[in-house]
């Protein structure tokens, strides 16, 4: 297994392995153009979003935006992302249809091992995440590696999700944990 599959099976890879590198250039380009044109018309901006990353239609992306990679985020259709959004897609981010962030919204797959030694040894791991349709993310959440929000769902502002949130619920909080169903 080269370092990209080891990253994409979730497994211990090294993110300075050469392509990874050059990837992510690529991705900071990309980002840097965007971000240099705020005010552009959306179509301008959605030939970058196309070249970043998977999406469908409708996908409206505020500056400044970041990512690591871009190819591992797939987005549905009528998305919104307000300003400072950062996707960390060191593994398969995949967005559902109808789905807003709010500002400042931060979606983490990349994490790095707990033991010591590992951690110096530049070990890193990457898990998905998974964001159902019609979902809403607070400003300033964060999203945690390996996480899968439900469709219908509402993310309270400031919440860190660490763990799965079951569909049509509205959950707040840090650790983020369910407050209410929604009917």
């Amino acid at each position: 297994m080269n370092e990209k599959e080891k990253m994409l099976a979730g497994e211990y890879y090294n993110s300075f392995d050469e392509e990874l590198v050059r990837d992510r250039e690529r991705a900071k380009k990309l980002c840097k153009q965007l971000n240099d044109i705020p005010d552009a018309p959306v179509d301008e901006r959605n030939k970058i979003l196309q070249e970043l990353f998977q999406t469908k239609k409708n996908c409206l992306i505020e500056s400044p935006f970041r990512c690591d990679y871009g190819y591992n985020i797939k987005i549905g259709e009528n998305f919104y992302a307000n300003f400072g959004c950062i996707i960390l897609d060191c593994n398969i981010v995949k967005i559902g249809n109808n789905v807003l962030f709010a500002p400042n919204v931060q979606v983490y797959t990349a994490t790095h091992p707990v033991n010591i030694a590992d951690r110096i040894a530049g070990k890193e791991m990457a898990y998905p995440i998974e964001i159902g349709d019609n979902v809403w993310i607070g400003g300033g959440s964060i999203i945690l590696p390996g996480v899968k929000i439900g469709e219908n769902t509402t993310i309270g502002a400031g919440s860190v999700v660490t763990k799965d949130i079951p569909p049509n619920t509205v959950a707040v909080g840090n650790p983020c944990r369910f407050i209410k169903q929604i009917k």
